[in-house]
């Protein structure tokens, strides 16, 4: 399926399997594009017999832009936030759950299994707060409650965050990117260079859009304070997060399976904030197992 119009904008999706077969919804995270899930993710659950949609999120890859609304000043928004002040942003996380449930709506989905990573995970967490009946299960991936009191990530990492490179050029952000990539990565599942620099490559060729990034960043911390509502939840749910997570530590992950009632939390030993060598094959057993079990 090609770009399509769900929830007002145009959003491109990408579907994997029988569409007969019970469906999955993955979820990226910040300023990324359906192309960076893994072949061997999507592979190891088609073959686990699930229908496999993916989509690019609002702002990025070939989903629609907003670029009327500019560049938001970052540093602005979170001194509003941590001084309880309302904030304007162009979307909320709650938006961005809205758009992945009419996607569900224009694939001819009544119900899904959903996995969410990073920021992806916060929008899988709006999804089962706001449309519970649309889900199976959710496995939320690498993600937060974002509750203030949880340990932030080492300065220098943090600044990589928002660290730009050297220039614009294809040549410069594949260089800067391998930088990032490098700090955030998985200690336990170093990544293949020659494949990681021709993903940020094909990356680069499909959407180059750091501000639609930074929209996608103030879309998070307009969502924050909101960690006490998790407890609402009520579906099969399970956390995974890695033991080597240089952006959100452990205790982010230990705090979401914590505040949702009888969520399952998995660690990872040795996994970061990514998808390398070995870990998309088990995120591929435990979704499964989590599916299984929502179906008894």
């Amino acid at each position: 399926m090609p770009t399509c119009k769900a929830n007002g904008i145009s959003i491109e999706v990408e579907q994997h399997g029988t569409k007969d077969a019970p469906a999955i919804l993955l979820v990226r995270g910040l300023g990324s594009q359906l192309i960076h899930w893994p072949n061997s993710l999507i592979e190891g659950l088609v073959e686990k017999g699930f229908r496999v949609v993916t989509f690019d999120n609002r702002d990025m890859g070939l989903t629609q832009k907003f670029t009327e609304f500019g560049v938001p000043d970052i540093a602005e928004l979170e001194t509003k936030v941590a001084a309880n002040e309302p904030v304007d942003v162009p979307y909320t996380l709650r938006n961005m759950s809205d758009d992945a449930i009419a996607v569900l709506d224009v694939c001819g989905i009544d119900k899904a299994h959903v996995m969410g990573i990073s920021m992806g995970g916060g929008i899988v967490q709006h999804m089962a707060l706001d449309h519970a009946d649309r889900l199976l299960s959710a496995t939320i991936v690498m993600s937060s409650s974002w509750a203030p009191d949880l340990p932030q990530a080492e300065p220098e990492v943090w600044e990589l965050m928002f660290s730009q490179p050297a220039s614009h050029s294809r040549e410069d952000v594949i260089a800067h990117t391998l930088i990032c990539d490098r700090a955030f990565g998985s200690p336990g599942y170093p990544f293949d260079l020659e494949d990681r620099s021709e993903l940020i490559g094909r990356a680069f060729d499909r959407c180059y859009n750091p501000e639609g990034a930074t929209r996608q960043y103030a879309a998070v911390i307009a969502s924050r304070g909101r960690a006490s509502d998790l407890g609402r939840i009520d579906l099969p749910v399970l956390v995974i997060h890695g033991t080597g997570d240089a952006l959100l530590p452990i205790a982010h992950g230990r705090d979401v399976a914590a505040r949702i009632p009888g969520a399952e939390f998995i660690e990872i030993e040795g996994m970061g904030h990514d998808l390398e060598g070995a870990v998309p094959g088990m995120i591929v057993e435990h979704v499964t197992r989590l599916a299984q079990s929502a179906r008894n």
